[in-house]
């Protein structure tokens, strides 16, 4: 069975010391986090490992890349970001130099957010 060249990419750029069950409980605690921490600002619903936010200023998603084990942001105000486990800073980094996820999608929203890893 051929695999795309994209798919490759993607296994290619994968951190190496992440294992694949240590992602899931990374990114399953932060999405769990953000919907409660959220949930008093604004509309936002945990399904399915997507974590959907209506805001004033439209429709955020926040959701778990296995394959490249990355948090994805779609945002109305920034547009699409990805943003990989960072062990130093324990926190999840935007892949191109941004910053952090809690502090782009917080300010976005106007809301002040915190996430320990477990």
């Amino acid at each position: 069975m051929a695999t795309s060249w994209l798919y490759g990419f993607a296994m290619a750029c994968r951190p190496a010391a992440m294992s694949d069950s240590a992602f899931e409980s990374l990114a399953d605690s932060l999405l769990a986090t953000l919907e409660e921490a959220l949930a008093d600002h604004v509309d936002a619903e945990l399904q399915g490992g997507i974590l959907t936010v209506e805001g004033d200023e439209g429709t955020w998603i926040v959701n778990k890349h296995a394959p490249t084990r990355q948090i994805w942001l779609s945002s109305p105000v920034s547009g699409a970001r990805h943003y990989a486990f960072d062990a130093d800073s324990g926190q999840w980094q935007d892949t191109r130099g941004g910053g952090d996820l809690l502090a782009a999608l917080g300010g976005e929203l106007g809301v002040e957010l915190n996430w320990q890893a477990p």
